[in-house]
């Protein structure tokens, strides 16, 4: 997420809304400060007497379920609850009167932002206790992981057939064959893997790390696109470039990389060998790596067209702009 977005002042909208929904006991539009935006959400810090909360309200959704997303990431929340390494959420309302979209309100978690070279480990403690929850079947399956991110990423190519950048298209629709290519080989290599509940946006803005009494301990927000898949969508989108290097410079190292998947397993109790999770992970990488790109094309053409996206980051249109320009350099490793 990033606190840069351009947006309308809703400072008074959210403070109305909460206030005569009941949600929180606000007396003021003082209780009310903006805190970050992302692509698909904003979030709205609220000070309350017995705690203070997040209003998380939704402009979209990447899985296509329209009005339904913010309904379907609280669910998501709600089934994480006991993990403890996640946001609790409290209340649902997918039409809102007075706000644009459809809202949650949900725990605040304070800390500070998250280290890939000091806390990766946090972050594989996390994602073992989010990959032993036991799996909500009502939600979005993907037993054949590699194919559908190649099929996510095709739709996202062709979104916008007037694009006019001709040549990065050309690009990516072949990485798209080659990873077409890796699906055949994957398919039966991850059917054998567990379904469990995966985040499958894992960039280092939507970490939060404890300060103080809760130093050691961390959190993973912002759920709206959670699948059921492998375990290794979060692994290797977590350690995959065009992730570390969205909101910082980091990239792992292969020393770096196995530590990590080391730790993951030692916290996960798996008895898999590292050999072969690092295998899975990799092939994985690959593929994100392709949905990150098309990801990338379809938003310049919405960043630069006025009136076209809800929310505008600033930061996130020149790392989409660096990841254009080095389709070639990024897509090496597919």
């Amino acid at each position: 997420m990033a606190a840069e977005a351009s947006l309308p002042d809703r400072r008074e909208a959210v403070f109305v809304f909460v206030r005569e929904s009941g949600w929180a006991d606000v007396s003021s539009p003082a209780d009310v400060t903006f805190l970050a935006a992302g692509e698909y959400n904003e979030n709205w810090f609220v000070r309350a007497p017995h705690g203070d909360l997040v209003l998380r309200i939704n402009h979209g959704s990447q899985l296509g379920l329209g009005e339904r997303q913010i309904v379907y990431e609280f669910n998501v929340l709600q089934a994480l609850a006991q993990s403890g390494v996640t946001p609790r959420p409290h209340v649902v309302e997918p039409a809102p009167r007075g706000l644009p979209g459809g809202v949650l309100l949900m725990e605040y978690l304070p800390g500070r932002a998250f280290d890939y070279a000091t806390d990766s480990d946090l972050a594989a403690r996390i994602f073992a206790r989010v990959h032993e929850v036991a799996p909500n079947p009502e939600l979005v399956r993907q037993p054949d992981p590699v194919a559908a991110i190649a099929d996510e990423s095709l739709s996202l190519i062709e979104r916008y057939p007037e694009h006019p950048l001709r040549e990065k298209r050309t690009a990516l629709l072949g990485l798209h064959a080659r990873v077409l290519r890796l699906a055949e080989e994957a398919r039966e290599l991850f059917a054998r893997d567990a379904q469990v509940l995966v985040n499958t946006e894992v960039n280092s803005g939507n970490f939060i790390v404890g300060e103080g009494e809760r130093q050691g301990r961390a959190w993973l927000v912002d759920w709206e696109k959670a699948v059921l898949s492998t375990r290794c969508q979060d692994l290797g989108h977590f350690l995959v470039r065009t992730t570390t290097r969205w909101k910082t410079d980091y990239t792992f190292g292969p020393d770096e990389r196995l530590r990590f998947l080391t730790t993951y397993l030692v916290e996960s109790g798996l008895e898999e060998p590292l050999e072969e999770l690092d295998a899975k992970v990799a092939l994985m990488e690959r593929t994100i790596l392709l949905r990150a790109l098309s990801w990338c094309y379809m938003a310049w053409h919405e960043y630069t067209r006025p009136g076209s996206r809800a929310l505008r980051n600033p930061s996130t249109f020149a790392r989409i702009e660096d990841y254009l320009r080095d389709i070639d350099g990024l897509a090496a490793a597919i």
